[in-house]
């Protein structure tokens, strides 16, 4: 499990936010742009520079995502493509993409595209803002308690045989 970052447009609190969970929970997060990216030193934390291209980031994520990773995106096609491999897509804003709202977002997004390509003006998304930047913080900390591997504690590895008071064999009588 790993999380993908459609990093073009991904505001940099969210990138942060992602980058101190993947230290957090020891996942790896895949940043994936046109452009070279600054990113902390971390074996979690990886960049993936794409030729520029309109979808070139989108189509290798699509491509590379696996069933049960994260796509953070605010690309809707692309979050359709995740959603048909079993991956799951979460926006920046922290609104979740789902296989019974996608045609509809999908329908909307071309409505739209069509009425800008007839010279109206439809306005743009609102100004990324905190409250946005919580919701998402809440929905990715419930999403990484249900999917984030779980390390063992030292107590319960496999093959362990000592007993609590660290005597192999248990405890005994004298």
């Amino acid at each position: 499990m790993q999380i993908w970052v459609d990093a073009d447009a991904c505001p940099v609190v969210i990138k942060d936010m992602l980058f101190r969970a993947a230290r957090r929970v020891s996942v790896t997060v895949t940043l994936v742009a046109n452009q070279f990216l600054r990113v902390p030193p971390s074996p979690l934390i990886r960049t993936i520079q794409v030729p520029a291209g309109a979808d070139a980031a989108d189509d290798l994520i699509a491509e590379r995502v696996q069933v049960g990773d994260l796509v953070i995106t605010a690309d809707i096609p692309l979050a359709a493509a995740v959603l048909q491999k079993n991956a799951h897509a979460l926006d920046p804003r922290g609104n979740w993409y789902s296989a019974g709202t996608i045609e509809e977002r999908l329908r909307m997004r071309a409505m739209l595209d069509q009425l800008r390509g007839s010279g109206i003006d439809t306005g743009g998304p609102s100004a990324f803002s905190a409250r946005d930047t919580k919701t998402f913080a809440g929905e990715l900390d419930r999403w990484l308690l249900r999917h984030a591997p779980r390390p063992v504690p030292p107590s319960s590895a496999p093959g362990d045989t000592s007993a609590p008071d660290g005597d192999p064999q248990g405890p005994h009588e004298g």
